[in-house]
């Protein structure tokens, strides 16, 4: 059973949330607070395994809160506040200070959204439970956190492009390109992996897992951190060395090519394996127009967006990397492609920008 505390100064949103989590067999809503002081209070003798935190709330705001939080009773947090949803730098701070998952909730009409969101809510709520045991020996694997869901309809990439023919030939060319994927833990994973790279690495385009509107930021953010430029991919952005695109949150991008040219398409669809960008989109448009060209990587995150899609990959001859249990926070995806066979190295996240570089090159 996940126990779990809801910090929100709004009694419609804690209400709401304590009857979704209510319908789950694997949570527990131990305790409510209208602002961070009760919560202080409260988990004097409260022990949640998750916190559910507004970040605009009375008194105390919920940035402090979790940065003091982790200073002195760590927590896994997710994040359920509007201040996501034009990627504010409070935002990117949550990341920062240990937010394991962000939702971004509406000014207007918060319940309905609330409630459309369920699934999506329990599974964040269930990605910060098992980063939580990671560190305190999981007790419970990918599998028994995932029982309990009521699962819609899982799409896969074939609602946005046909699956590529093996036996179809892509033109041999000098240029590699790289197609990322990374959900859960992946803000702070990427920006290790973005660090490492020399200004004339190769042209990347990211699919992480991530609000409308948020990755802009984020993608301004690393452009600030790392010698190549990073951007948030518009539709036809070209993609060439020193140049990494990072998906538009709640928009598909595939990998596109023109001759000798790889630029991005940035379209609309609907959820694939449950996202929006998908990874598994991005990967299999590398594997039609890339091919061997192209170069794979699989990092953090909750579930299997990406597995199928490097596999096609791998089939079209790709070299693809996942990222090492050890160095993730949730071993979902890279453990996903892993078992396929995807994956032609497993190495730690520290080492991955090496491996890129070394196959590129």
């Amino acid at each position: 059973m996940i126990k779990v505390m809801i910090i929100d100064d709004s009694a419609v949103v804690r209400e709401t949330l304590t009857n979704i989590l209510s319908n789950g067999k694997d949570f527990e809503v131990i305790g409510t607070a209208g602002d961070p002081l009760i919560a202080q209070k409260k988990l004097a003798t409260l022990e949640p395994d998750v916190i559910i935190l507004d970040i605009e709330m009375p008194r105390m705001d919920g940035i402090t809160f979790l940065r003091q939080l982790m200073s002195t009773k760590p927590i896994p947090v997710v994040i359920c506040s509007s201040m996501v949803e034009d990627g504010s730098d409070n935002a990117l701070h949550a990341m920062q200070y240990g937010a394991v998952e962000l939702i971004q909730k509406p000014k207007m009409g918060t319940k309905r959204f609330l409630e459309e969101s369920s699934i999506h809510i329990c599974d964040a709520i269930r990605a910060a439970y098992l980063a939580k045991n990671k560190v305190k020996r999981l007790t419970l694997n990918m599998n028994e956190a995932l029982k309990s869901v009521t699962v819609q309809p899982k799409l896969s990439a074939d609602v946005i492009m046909e699956k590529p023919d093996p036996n179809h030939l892509v033109l041999d060319t000098t240029e590699k390109v790289v197609v990322v994927g990374a959900s859960t833990g992946g803000t702070e994973a990427l920006r290790v992996f973005l660090e490492m790279l020399p200004v004339n690495a190769p042209g990347m385009v990211i699919v992480q897992h991530m609000p409308e509107n948020f990755t802009k930021s984020f993608a301004e953010r690393l452009d600030t951190l790392c010698k190549v430029n990073v951007k948030e991919a518009e539709d036809n952005d070209s993609v060439v060395r020193g140049r990494v695109l990072i998906a538009p949150g709640n928009k598909h991008t595939l990998l596109k090519r023109s001759g000798s040219r790889y630029y991005v398409e940035v379209k609309d669809g609907p959820l694939v394996s449950r996202h929006r960008p998908s990874v598994d989109v991005l990967f299999r448009s590398a594997s039609r127009y890339a091919g061997k060209n192209a170069v794979g990587v699989i990092m953090t995150g909750m579930g299997d967006d990406g597995a199928k899609g490097m596999l096609e990959m791998h089939e079209m001859g790709a070299f693809n990397i996942a990222q090492d249990e050890k160095s993730c926070v949730v071993f979902g995806m890279p453990a996903e492609a892993i078992k396929l066979n995807a994956a032609d190295e497993v190495v730690s996240l520290e080492k991955i920008a090496e491996e890129v570089m070394r196959h590129c090159n």
